[in-house]
């Protein structure tokens, strides 16, 4: 019988394992980046990377065998990116320059790249169970997708799309914990498709609040908390919109002011540059889109509650000798 996967459960240890492995992943590419400056020989960087990766690996066998299963996941995770890392550098030395390829560009050796990525980080999820490893594989997948088809613009965004959709259904028919980090995943590349094609006309933003709002029901529907904080950002950005006309016009009317002033206090001549916003409007818009988002979250307490009676009836009626 296969082992199952880890499922962490959120508690303080569990806060401050992710928190500290992912401290020493900063802080691992922090020293390797440092180490590159030292050594500026693409062998010797290549050592220090190996130098890195075995240690972070050795240091999660470590931990699985005396039985500290976060832990050990936590340092697969963080050793497949000193694997990502280790694998470029190597492409580097070799000349195989053609790793760093953009997705419009064709290149074998990217691809290969790549490919050692998503093989590293299914070793480390069949070996360790960690759920968290997942959102590699997901994530370069993608990657790859963009590197073998066309891809550039529109097509990005659909192949974003798409292989969202297939995350949302794979997610959909496994139970795994780690469908967690597809439905995460998935909601971000469906999000972003729709922004990308909807960013320009008050349609395409009526266009988003009813995204945001089929998001938050399919998060009711699945259980799935992310797809309702997606649906939550896409209502703010909506909001934001139909307030100032675009997110970037916020930005340059809360930072974009220029003043030109004289005198110690005595006269001023300031002029403010930036969208002319009424002071009303902000605290009116966000006041009805919190109560409208309050509004979504009590239907779905209602809704959990409805279904909870039920529950408890069906038991009632086929408990005997009642």
């Amino acid at each position: 019988m296969a082992a199952r996967e880890t499922k962490p459960i959120w508690t303080t240890s569990t806060f401050l394992v992710y928190t500290g492995g992912l401290t020493v992943l900063g802080g691992g590419l922090g020293a390797l980046a440092y180490l590159s400056t030292q050594f500026r020989g693409h062998g010797q960087e290549t050592a220090w990377a190996l130098l890195i990766y075995v240690a972070l690996f050795l240091v999660a066998y470590m931990l699985r065998r005396a039985d500290r299963p976060i832990a050990a996941g936590i340092f697969a995770f963080i050793s497949v990116i000193a694997w990502a890392a280790l694998v470029i550098l190597d492409f580097e030395w070799w000349g195989w320059n053609g790793v760093n390829a953009s997705e419009r560009q064709w290149s074998w050796s990217a691809i290969a790249a790549i490919l050692l990525i998503l093989f590293a980080a299914w070793d480390a999820r069949r070996r360790f169970r960690f759920p968290f490893i997942r959102a590699i594989a997901a994530t370069m997948f993608f990657v790859l997708v963009l590197q073998v088809m066309p891809a550039g613009g529109n097509w990005s965004a659909f192949w974003a799309l798409a292989v969202g959709l297939l995350y949302l259904v794979v997610g959909q028919v496994s139970s795994k914990p780690s469908t967690f980090w597809l439905h995460l995943v998935g909601g971000a590349l469906i999000g972003g498709a729709i922004l990308y094609w909807c960013h320009t006309t008050d349609f395409d933003y009526a266009v988003v609040s009813f995204m945001a709002l089929v998001f938050v029901v399919w998060s009711y529907s699945t259980k799935r908390s992310s797809w309702a904080v997606y649906g939550t950002i896409g209502f703010f950005i909506a909001t934001v919109h139909y307030l100032i006309g675009s997110p970037t016009a916020l930005a340059q009317g809360l930072v974009g002011v220029s003043s030109v002033c004289s005198g110690f206090g005595v006269s001023s001549a300031c002029t403010s540059t930036g969208p002319h916003i009424s002071v009303w409007s902000f605290p009116l818009a966000f006041g009805l889109l919190g109560f409208w988002l309050v509004l979504l979250g009590m239907l779905g307490r209602r809704r959990h509650r409805a279904a909870t009676v039920v529950v408890e009836q069906t038991v009632v009626v086929e408990t005997p000798g009642e």
